[in-house]
This record gives structure tokens, sequence and C-alpha cells, in this order.
């Protein structure tokens, strides 16, 4: 495939200019899923996917490369004064090929291959204005996506509710959740679900051992580096990392 998009992506990626938002003047879906894999293709490894499920809008499927996924406590050097963002999640790790989409109790098959953890996202972006660029451009660059650090798996998570969560997350001194947080789409497995009804074989399709990730629990705050982070979802478990701050 020979789009500009790819060298442009891959170039932002190794430190060069960030894609401005007209880039993504005259993007489409089908564009953006075929940059996604040509560029998966050459930075892969494919460790997961981040998925969202925006009421009346179409599903959100970005992958998440295997060099990216890091085991918790990780320390995660970035760029003084680059601006990332800080998500506590529900996440799922397959344990077992998926089920096959068409038989009629596929929801509970799923149940039985994956795997419950925590983990930390860490939103990076490769475009000049990540904050207002439009939902295309976003899936175009990984969803923002720049690292994932994950906790201790529940193979064994039935008992817990994926519909809500009790949690809490310090970065830094600040504390940014406490008690009660909102489920991204009322319900983790079932955004999981729709990701694997709807993936294919979209950069490989979903394979066991990959984590898919499910929608912040805490909002979307931005920090620069310089922190530890440490957050727990009761019943679950906890996750931490430090962002140290390297040169610019």
């Amino acid at each position: 495939m020979n789009d500009p998009l790819i060298q442009l992506l891959q170039a932002a990626r190794d430190g060069g200019a960030r894609l401005p938002e007209n880039a993504g003047e005259g993007l489409t879906r089908a564009r953006v899923f075929a940059v996604q894999e040509a560029l998966a293709a050459t930075l892969g490894p494919v460790g997961g996917f981040k998925v969202a499920c925006p009421p009346d809008a179409p599903i959100i499927i970005a992958p998440i490369y295997a060099s990216d996924i890091h085991a918790s406590p990780a320390s995660l050097e970035l760029p003084a004064d680059e601006e990332v963002g800080v998500e506590l999640e529900y996440a799922f790790r397959l344990i077992a090929p998926l089920p096959d989409r068409d038989v009629p109790d596929f929801a509970a098959q799923l149940r039985t291959c994956v795997e419950l953890l925590p983990v930390f996202e860490l939103v990076r972006s490769r475009l000049d204005d990540p904050k207002g660029a439009s939902g295309l451009l976003k899936m175009l660059d990984n969803q923002l996506n720049g690292a994932v650090v994950f906790g201790a798996p529940i193979r064994d998570w039935q008992d817990i509710d994926v519909t809500q969560a009790t949690a809490h997350l310090t970065i830094g001194e600040a504390v940014h959740l406490s008690g009660a947080a909102q489920v991204p789409g009322g319900d983790a497995f079932a955004t999981l679900c729709k990701l694997a009804l709807a993936i294919g074989t979209h950069c490989g399709g979903l394979q066991p051992g990959q984590l898919v990730i499910t929608g912040s629990l805490n909002g979307l705050p931005w920090v620069k580096p310089g922190l530890f982070a440490k957050g727990e979802i009761a019943g679950l478990g906890a996750v931490e990392m430090t962002l140290e701050a390297g040169s610019e």
C-alpha cells in the first residue's frame, strides 16, 4: 500500500513532525483500517486492541503494538515536556482462540476464553492537535495509544461485575479517582464481545495472548512526566507505573 499517511505517521513516531488536522481531510474508515494494517506490518507484532463503542456511531478499533505493552510495575521514559494522558481501565486477555462467531452462545463461550486484568493506558499522540482532532484522525493514530501497563490477571473472574467499578487512582500527589467509577458503555465485557464480533482478520484478528482495553474509568487527565501513578480496581487488583522525564 502506497499511502502518504503511512510515511507521515511512521516519521512522527520516530520524532518527526506531527500530523496536522488537514491530514484527515477526506479520510474514510476503510483508509484508516488500511493504514493501521500497513503500519502494524512494519511496527508490529500486534499485542492487543483498543476498543470503544460510542452510542449511535461505528465501533472504534485500534491495534496496540506488543512493544508498547508492559507488566506492572513499569517505568516509561518520555520527553520531559510531552503531555500524556493516563487512564485506568478494565482489560481482558485472550487465553484461548475466539469461539465461532455464529454459535448461539457466543458470549458465554467467550467468557471462558479470557482473563481479566487492571491496566493503565498511556495516551500519546502523533497528531498536532490530539484534543481537537477528528474521530477518524484519532483512530488513524491508533486511537492515541502510547502504551499499556497491565497488572496481575484473574482467570476466574466471573464473580466480578464489570458493569461497575470501585477504584482509586493517584498520579503524583493528585487523587484522580476514589470511589464509584462509570464503566464506558456500561459493560466492559459487552464491549469486548462487540470487538470480537467485529474485528475479523483486521491486523491479524484477535489472538490468544493479546489484550483488549475497554475504556477509561477516570476520564482523561493530561500530565507531564516525572510522576508515579498507581491505580486499583476493587476486587481485581492494582497497577503501577512511573513516568520518567527524559531528554527533549
